[in-house]
């Protein structure tokens, strides 16, 4: 990706907001998923702390992972696909400092936008039980903090409640709308427990909405067709690359246990010139030979 769409990231997304329909973000938790995202025609991509915690360390999602940790991954993604890339800022990791800090390196890092929560450190998946939440205020403070500290770029920040769970949804919907005046672009509600939360949310919050439709999760499964006509704007599916993956590898290790090869796996997977062409190999052969070629 070049540095100027790197710059440019925010205002497309922005413009994506702005047509009708739904923007659709699947999380990848690498350069390699991220490609595999931008080949199926998606709009952008969502690169999630759980995700990047589960593949870059083997570890939870329980805050292991750092700002510069989360950025660093956010490069490799943004420099190799050209779509937007929302990325994961957790709580902010830290003060108000920190959350002004995650703006800049995502930013730097090539990030169209960041989403920030409103969990208290050390936070936990939207999706595990016993979470606990600041309070708005002070979350709507990192809110500014965050908006001062993008300035003009464009740069989009998703406010992210999770108070569904410990307060119930009327001080989940209140703090949504409470961020957005704060300066979010898009309010987030995690973890509604049924299709009438979900309507509740695109009733009474007027503002740009994101969904969460994570597998296996709290809140019913429903097509982006569906929650575009509710009045959601984006929705997230911030984890099934990682799902997917830890079934998939499961399989090839114990094919390979079992016979000393991966040959039952084959047809199943993606082939040796598929994944040459996914990575743009001859891209850069043509560079090398074009290098070598003698000068008329």
């Amino acid at each position: 990706m070049t540095a100027e769409g790197m710059n440019n990231g925010g205002q497309r997304l922005r413009e994506l907001l702005a047509r009708p329909g739904i923007v659709r973000l699947l999380g990848a938790h690498d350069a390699l998923t991220a490609l595999a995202v931008e080949r199926a025609g998606l709009e952008a991509v969502f690169l999630g702390g759980f995700g990047v915690s589960a593949s870059m360390l083997g570890l939870p999602d329980l805050n292991f992972l750092g700002i510069s940790e989360m950025a660093e991954a956010t490069r490799r993604v943004a420099q190799r696909v050209s779509l937007p890339v929302l990325a994961d800022a957790d709580t902010g990791h830290g003060g108000l400092h920190n959350v002004a800090h995650c703006v800049r390196e995502l930013r730097q890092a090539g990030a169209a936008g960041m989403i920030l929560e409103d969990q208290e450190f050390p936070k936990r998946c939207g999706h595990f039980a016993g979470k606990r939440v600041i309070p708005g205020a002070e979350m709507a403070r990192k809110i500014q903090v965050a908006a001062a500290a993008r300035g003009d770029s464009g740069f989009v920040l998703v406010g992210r409640t999770d108070a569904r769970e410990p307060h119930g949804l009327e001080e989940a919907i209140r703090r949504a709308n409470l961020y957005c005046e704060a300066g979010a672009d898009v309010a987030f509600v995690e973890a509604p427990l049924s299709e009438e939360e979900l309507r509740a949310i695109c009733r009474q919050v007027p503002h740009p909405k994101l969904v969460n439709m994570l597998a296996f999760g709290k809140t019913p499964s429903l097509s982006a067709a569906a929650l575009a006509e509710m009045g959601f704007d984006m929705v997230v599916a911030p984890i099934d690359s990682v799902l997917l993956l830890a079934r998939a590898m499961g399989r090839l290790a114990e094919a390979f246990r079992q016979d000393g090869h991966t040959g039952a796996l084959a047809g199943e997977m993606t082939d040796f010139a598929g994944i040459k062409e996914l990575l743009g190999l001859q891209e850069f052969l043509d560079l090398q030979e074009a290098r070598d070629k003698p000068a008329d």
